[in-house]
């Protein structure tokens, strides 16, 4: 569960009417708190204006079902968010960045627009979505990234076994060397333990909460 995925995508504010005529019985229970049909397809249509990709006329079951997880994960780890008293400063600047990012997919604003509206979403609730991102990357950094250990030998073992095959498959140039790379390894391989931990973070965090799928 790369935690890119978690810096685009967590819950904040009441999602929009997006179908709720229609779409609108609660599928999971997280505890108190229920998760629409609605919900989860929203979810799985911001993710793709996330990325600016296209809004199909109708999502795969994998792409609702990644959806309903993300969505469960998050109220988990909202609720963690919500019981710490965290610095809170730089949260709007941080989304607005990352909003402005996203309007850079799109080819004009007018098309930023409409892709933002087509989830059912204003520009003030993209914003609050994203500060809810950013505050909940802080708090599993803060909880995580202390425990994330790498070596060198695991650094050196990377390098070796897979950066270098995988340059020489994309690119016509030598590699190049360790030293030149080994901080970005460093990163790589920081964010790889960050990922395996929150994974096991969430499974503890499920055994205080009752999580339970109705239906889908």
């Amino acid at each position: 569960m790369p935690l890119l995925f978690f810096a685009l995508v967590l819950l904040a504010v009441e999602p929009g009417n997006l179908r709720a005529d229609t779409l609108d019985r609660v599928v999971v229970s997280v505890g108190n708190t229920g998760i629409t049909e609605s919900e989860i397809e929203q979810e799985a249509r911001f993710t793709l204006f996330l990325d600016g990709r296209p809004q199909p006329s109708d999502l795969s079951q994998s792409e609702l079902q990644a959806a309903r997880d993300r969505l469960i994960e998050r109220t988990l780890l909202q609720e963690e968010a919500a019981a710490e008293d965290s610095d809170a400063s730089g949260l709007n600047q941080e989304a607005n960045r990352l909003l402005n990012e996203v309007r850079n997919l799109y080819p004009d604003e007018g098309q930023y627009r409409a892709a933002l509206q087509a989830v059912g979403y204003t520009q003030a609730e993209a914003h609050l979505r994203l500060v809810e991102n950013v505050r909940i990357v802080r708090l599993i950094n803060r909880r995580l990234q202390p425990n994330a250990w790498v070596n060198q030998r695991e650094i050196e073992t990377y390098y070796r076994e897979t950066f270098v095959p995988e340059h020489e498959r994309k690119e016509k140039t030598p590699p190049p060397s360790l030293e030149e790379v080994g901080s970005l390894i460093r990163e790589i391989l920081v964010q790889q333990e960050v990922d395996q931990l929150l994974d096991e973070w969430i499974r503890e965090i499920q055994t205080t909460r009752r999580v339970r799928i109705h239906s889908q």
